[in-house]
């Protein structure tokens, strides 16, 4: 299983400004959190500021650290079109993203794109697996009929992974 580094938190420095009336800035310079607030701001809206700016760093440092993932989930990629399509399928890109939230993979079958949540990058191989084949085969069929269904479920681990996938906390509605 692919674990994640384990990252040291930002700690976050305010640095305020009398001459800013409405603008606020940050920006991430190590393991700190810069964050530029006018000085007229509440404590409630400084606090709300700070959850807001973590909340982007932090989307921002997982986005960065996609890279050697995404270099594994392409060569993944290859692995699973030779096994189970004979090395048939072309795509453009297969890369994780951080913005699929209610679904694990798409496939943009016109473009040859293949996008799989960054949420898998923790779960058993096998269920990557799963996804990567899902997302695959909509490249010879972009719909779920049954010809789609026969292409996925050559994969051994099928019914177990979407098992997996139903009862993890995620939203597997998509991955049937």
């Amino acid at each position: 299983m692919m674990k994640e580094k384990e990252e040291m938190p930002l700690a976050v420095k305010i640095i305020r400004s009398s001459r800013r009336k409405k603008t606020i800035s940050a920006k991430i310079v190590g393991h700190e959190l810069l964050l530029y607030l006018p000085a007229g701001l509440t404590e409630k809206e400084e606090k709300a500021w700070i959850e807001k700016m973590m909340k982007w760093a932090g989307d921002r440092k997982r986005k960065k650290g996609l890279n050697d993932h995404n270099e594994r989930l392409l060569k993944r990629a290859h692995q699973l079109n030779k096994e189970y399509f004979d090395g048939n399928l072309k795509w453009t890109s297969v890369r994780y993203v951080t913005n699929q939230n209610k679904v694990f993979g798409s496939c943009t079958c016109k473009k040859g794109t293949i996008r799989i949540s960054d949420r898998l990058i923790g779960m058993p191989p096998w269920v990557r697996d799963y996804v990567i084949i899902h997302e695959l085969a909509h490249l010879i069929r972009p719909d779920h009929s049954r010809s789609f269904w026969r292409l996925v479920n050559q994969y051994k681990f099928a019914e177990r992974a979407r098992g997996y996938l139903m009862a993890s906390d995620l939203d597997s509605d998509e991955v049937k």
